[in-house]
């Protein structure tokens, strides 16, 4: 594969840290699923080398190149098209904030996983905000990790109504708006008034961080009609993800 600029592309190899093999992995020989292609983009060295050690030696996901700085994203991701993005928030030049925006705003983009050393934080949720699938501490167990992973590759959100309400409720905390009628919240009523009483239900459980088989179990659905109401509320609302919508519900105060 040829070098891009900056980026560092990854051969695949054997070795890794004692994790859980992919769930659907069939036996040695049969013909599977391609392998999950993930992109690491931080600006610490040792960082990237744990990442590529803890996913190097899975069968389901590839570490297809690295990147060290925000900046050097687009060219990554147009040469090895990744399907998860792990992105560092604090980089030096670019910032993981500035180069997932600049990312989800791509037609097809891949999705984003943001790596930060702070739970709480108010670059998470504007990078969540900006399309990014959910974020990781930067001390999360390998386990959990791998998880994200295969989460966010699937179409589902990784991030907890808890988490979701903890970051909204401290950022609200550290930077009051004016008294007064809030904007947000009543753009967020506006939005999710104009949905139909069905597609409310299906938000309100995005926003809940149900599944989608928790939400066909709790709404009396087939997997794929939820599948096509939550294609259907990102075509609505003008949204690029399920976290999106989440936060949108959470902004309304709905959950």
């Amino acid at each position: 594969m040829a070098a891009v600029a900056g980026v560092t592309a990854q051969p695949s190899g054997p070795g890794s840290p004692d994790v859980p093999s992919a769930h659907d992995a069939g036996p040695t020989g049969g013909a599977g699923p391609e392998p999950v292609r993930v992109l690491i983009v931080d600006d610490d060295a040792l960082v990237r080398a744990g990442l590529s050690m803890i996913l190097g030696g899975l069968p389901d996901l590839r570490v297809v190149g690295e990147a060290a700085d925000g900046g050097e994203v687009p060219a990554a991701v147009a040469a090895y098209a990744p399907d998860v993005v792990l992105m560092d928030i604090r980089m030096p030049r670019v910032d993981g904030l500035a180069a997932t925006e600049a990312l989800r705003g791509q037609p097809n983009p891949p999705e984003v996983l943001v790596l930060t050393t702070f739970d709480a934080d108010e670059q998470v949720l504007r990078a969540l905000r900006a399309g990014a699938a959910g974020f990781l501490l930067k001390d999360t167990p390998p386990v959990d990790i791998v998880h994200a992973i295969r989460r966010v590759a699937g179409g589902e959100a990784m991030l907890s109504p808890s988490v979701t309400r903890t970051l909204i409720n401290h950022v609200t905390a550290a930077n009051p708006g004016p008294p007064g009628p809030d904007p947000r919240r009543e753009r967020a009523l506006r939005l999710l008034a104009a949905l139909s009483e069905r597609e409310r239900q299906v938000a309100i459980a995005l926003g809940r961080g149900y599944t989608n088989a928790e939400i066909a179990g709790e709404l009396f659905m087939s997997v794929a009609t939820v599948k096509a109401y939550v294609s259907r509320l990102l075509t609505r609302l003008d949204l690029n993800n399920r976290v999106q919508v989440a936060l949108l519900v959470h902004d309304a105060d709905l959950v």
